[in-house]
């Protein structure tokens, strides 16, 4: 994992000026999440810069937001003009909140990038509230074609961590495998498909 966070504080400065290029989906994805959120206690994980919290935090009631990378939270921290979103340095597999604390969980674009994935999904369980929402929108591949392909290992070889590569379908399958039921998903037209996904805890 250390690479892995050295890979994030050396990218923070440049992270926000990478993701122009999705900033269309991005905004259609705001919108999704806005009214899941409102009035709502939030805890999103793999933050970043901030630039989701930063956008939904007037609808929701109080965001934690976290990320395991210092340079990423230290970027965060930096414009932050709410009382009601607070950053922090967290470990996802490691979470110090108490279970069931929390309404709605945002991971975005982070499952894809870390190993093990079903462990922070198991972590977002225990700390998400029994009626909550995980908010799980992940970069997937357009059936693994040869561009999407081409894509991701160039990505990799700039030192990108990627550890999972699904389709949108395979996603959801491993959402669903891992404790989760699927209420509402959209693929949203970015630089690789980006697959919105709303789910709850599966009934055992």
């Amino acid at each position: 994992m250390r690479d892995h966070k050295n890979f994030w504080d050396r990218n923070a400065g440049r992270y926000d000026r990478f993701m122009r290029k999705d900033r269309a989906a991005y905004d259609e994805m705001y919108e999704l999440i806005r009214p899941v959120v409102r009035h709502k206690t939030v805890l999103e994980l793999a933050a970043g810069t901030g630039l989701i919290a930063k956008h939904i935090v007037n609808a929701a009631a109080h965001i934690e937001a976290t990320d395991a990378s210092v340079g990423m939270i230290a970027e965060a921290k930096r414009d932050n003009q709410s009382a009601k979103l607070h950053f922090s340095v967290q470990d996802m597999f490691r979470l110090p909140y108490a279970d069931k604390s929390f309404d709605v969980v945002i991971v975005s674009n982070a499952l894809h990038i870390v190993p093990q994935p079903e462990k922070a999904l198991a972590e977002i369980h225990r700390v998400l509230r029994d009626d909550g929402v995980l908010i799980a929108p992940t970069f997937t591949h357009a059936e693994n074609s040869f561009f999407g392909n081409s894509k991701a290992f160039f990505l990799k070889l700039a030192g990108f961590p990627l550890h999972s590569r699904w389709t949108s379908e395979e996603y959801l399958c491993f959402l669903q495998q891992n404790g989760w039921t699927v209420r509402k998903s959209n693929v949203l037209k970015a630089s690789f498909p980006l697959t919105y996904v709303e789910c709850v805890k599966a009934e055992v």
